[in-house]
């Protein structure tokens, strides 16, 4: 199979011929890549915990939420 110069080779793909899953070869010999250095996602809620605690977010979650109650008229005051 034919690939971009500019593009890298994927590990697998279906052959176009047979429908099975074609190998990534160099030399005749398959191309094995080490996964052990994949980087693992994180979420937004990952990143945040990173930098607050958990108590730190539920003040500031409350702060916003008395700001916004307080805007449309809504203040309960000791809530």
């Amino acid at each position: 199979m034919v690939f971009s110069a500019e593009a890298d080779a994927p590990e697998t793909w279906e052959c176009k011929f047979c429908s099975n899953e074609a190998i990534l070869m160099v030399d005749s010999v398959p191309v094995v890549l080490d996964r052990a250095e994949a980087k693992v996602p994180r979420s937004h809620w990952d990143m945040l915990l990173e930098r607050r605690t958990r108590s730190e977010l539920e003040e500031l979650l409350q702060e916003r939420l008395d700001y916004l109650r307080a805007r449309r008229g809504q203040h309960k005051i000791g809530a």
